[in-house]
């Protein structure tokens, strides 16, 4: 038995086939980093699909990739090397007929006048030697290669399987092929069943089409795709050009009835296929001249080059992978690149299958789960902190939770109900029987208690541009999101809205929240937001009543008795007395007003300092990065009550 032997080395062909599969909650906390930085949502999911999820293969990276193979093909060559190059052998014939010609006596004379006259024009010079009686096999060949050379690339250009047949030099089989493919396309255009019709053909024809299309949308868009880029070919050459590769082709072709088929046959393509980019021209150049099939065949890659860019742009509504066409993907750019985007599709499948995203009418946006999912995350950050700052506001108050109702559960961080002894040191004992108990975190349960108290919290949140610009945007959704989901988690009988207000005020959603973003619209409408809390407040009595205010500027707008905004700097006067009415209105029904004011601006210093001694609330100063610890820990201070 033969011994094998086996050489290993790094991968190298595409993405490791033993990679794991992208990280799909890894992926969410991405785009929840963004939002956090104060990003749009729309933004974070599309850039996650651009960039590529933490390794910077995504659309980005293949749009370069399409983008570098244009260059290069508008680099290739000079289109018009089709008349160049009859032009050349046009000369090679001339030179070798002169030759014979001075071997002869002085009927040769005449000949030589002949090739002295011929016109500048290399198509008019071809077509008066159509009859020219030739003294030169030699010269005679060549010119006849100018023509049988031109048809015979006019031909495969555009069906690739008629090499053999173009090689007997007989057009009849070829122009009977384009009869009966225009008769099909004729009955396809009119809506007829032309699946027999196709098949009869494909059985009679088969051999010119190697690809071997399935029925007759795909016949037409391998055909159609062809025929444009010979319509591009000519639109990218100069009107003098253009005029002579068409008096050539026209030749090449002979006045049989191929030409007038071939022509029927590009008019029935455009007329099926009108979405194809027929009319446009491109300044393809180089050093060398490129032959009409290969000219012809660069057009054809620059024209799927560029729906291929357009495809991976993503911009039009709606977009999604799925209109990323695989096929082109890896024929153009290769496999790897065909890798890359199956794994990004996947990601955006799962990222639906699982129910993290969803799609709307402008694309795709996170889902509650997702949304619930960043609002832990910003908890759990803010907790990290408390924790290590716990001389500072610890949170923990074990008694306020309420009547113990017999049950227990698993002990979570930021638990505040009292531990259950006996079932923590029963779990340890299940998990290592004897002495002495050793306790570890998985072991602890926690006594479930009824709450008996709640609170009605209305959170405002100054949307100002200034809160963008100073960095301090991401910090407060962060926040918000954060004690959305401590409410939702810890305190569900109480009931909390977020208030946003620019120059007017808003509720809003966890997602409302999320996807806002930065205008540059002014006004720090807080007498608004103060009216939209009171409101809400209202809505729960018995609740305790808690306002928590986040800003970083004086308030500068008001409602008018219309309900129209007013905006005024410095404040109007009128401004800061309707804001002052609400404060008081507050106030009167006993709900507790804090404010976290960010920055340094005197006018908000005096004004907060006033409206904490109407209301008998606090004024927290915090930097942007310990806004979520103040917020949190106060708002759990606050909602123990003063009733």
């Amino acid at each position: 038995m033969s011994k094998n032997n086996f050489r290993y080395g790094a991968w190298r062909d595409g993405p490791d086939p033993l990679a794991p599969p992208y990280d799909v909650r890894a992926a969410v906390d991405e785009m929840g980093e963004r939002v956090m930085r104060g990003d749009s949502l729309r933004d974070a999911l599309r850039d996650l699909i651009r960039r590529g999820p933490r390794d910077g293969r995504g659309l980005d990276s293949l749009r370069d990739r399409a983008r570098r193979l244009r260059r290069d093909a508008m680099r290739r060559g000079n289109l018009d090397g089709a008349v160049t190059r009859a032009r050349q052998m046009l000369d090679q014939a001339l030179a070798a007929e002169r030759d014979a010609l001075r071997a002869r006596d002085d009927d040769a004379r005449f000949s030589e006048a002949v090739l002295d006259s011929l016109p500048r024009s290399t198509s008019q010079a071809v077509s008066e030697l159509s009859g020219y009686d030739w003294a030169s096999s030699e010269a005679q060949a060549i010119y006849q290669q100018i023509l049988d050379g031109l048809r015979n690339e006019v031909v495969q250009q555009r069906f690739a399987g008629m090499k053999q047949a173009l090689q007997s030099g007989d057009l009849s089989e070829i122009s009977d092929m384009v009869g009966d493919l225009n008769a099909l396309l004729g009955k396809h255009a009119r809506g007829e069943d032309t699946e027999d019709a196709f098949r009869e053909f494909m059985a009679k024809h088969g051999r010119f089409f190697p690809d071997d299309p399935r029925n007759v949308d795909e016949l037409i868009d391998s055909l159609a795709r062809q025929a444009a880029a010979a319509e591009r070919l000519m639109r990218s050459l100069s009107p003098q050009q253009r005029e002579e590769l068409q008096s050539l082709m026209d030749q090449a072709l002979g006045d049989g009835p191929l030409r007038g088929r071939m022509a029927e046959l590009t008019d029935n393509l455009r007329a099926l296929r009108p979405g194809l980019d027929w009319g446009r021209g491109e300044r393809v150049r180089g050093s060398g001249d490129l032959g009409y099939g290969d000219a012809a065949a660069v057009l054809g890659e620059i024209a799927d080059l560029d729906e291929l860019i357009d495809q991976l742009d993503q911009e039009h509504p709606g977009a999604t992978l799925d209109d990323v066409d695989v096929d082109s993907v890896e024929r153009q750019l290769g496999r790897s690149a065909a890798d890359d985007l199956r794994r990004l599709r996947e990601l955006e499948r799962e990222l639906r299958r699982q129910g993290w995203v969803e799609r709307d009418g402008e694309g795709l946006t996170l889902s509650p789960k997702a949304l619930r999912r960043l609002g832990q995350t910003a908890l759990s950050r803010i907790f990290q902190d408390v924790a290590g700052k716990r001389g500072e506001h610890d949170m923990r108050d074990a008694g306020a939770a309420g009547d113990l109702i017999g049950s227990s559960r698993r002990w979570e961080f930021g638990d505040e109900q009292p531990l259950d002894v006996v079932r923590t040191v029963g779990n340890a004992l299940r998990r290592a029987p004897g002495t002495p108990v050793r306790l570890k975190p998985e072991d602890f349960e926690v006594a479930e208690t009824e709450n008996r108290s709640s609170a009605v919290v209305a959170l405002c949140v100054d949307l100002s541009y200034s809160m963008f610009a100073d960095g301090r945007w991401g910090p407060m959704k962060q926040t918000a999101l954060a004690l959305s989901q401590l409410v939702a988690t810890k305190y569900p009988q109480d009931s909390l809205q977020i208030i946003g207000f620019g120059k007017y005020a808003l509720a809003l959603s966890q997602g409302e929240l999320a996807a806002i973003e930065p205008t540059m619209e002014k006004g720090t409408n807080l007498q608004h937001a103060l009216k939209l809390a009171g409101r809400h407040l209202r809505r729960h009595p018995g609740a305790e009543p808690v306002v928590l205010v986040v800003t970083d500027g004086e308030p500068t707008a008001h409602l008018d008795e219309e309900g129209e905004a007013t905006f005024w700097w410095p404040p109007l006067r009128e401004t800061i007395q309707a804001t002052v009415r609400e404060v008081d209105l507050l106030t009167r029904y006993g709900a507790t007003m804090n404010v976290f004011m960010l920055g340094e601006d005197p006018g908000l210093q005096r004004f907060v300092g006033a409206v904490a001694k109407r209301n008998g609330g606090r004024v927290f100063s915090p930097s942007a990065d310990e806004l979520g610890r103040y917020v949190i820990d106060d708002y759990v201070r606050a909602r123990r009550g003063r009733r």
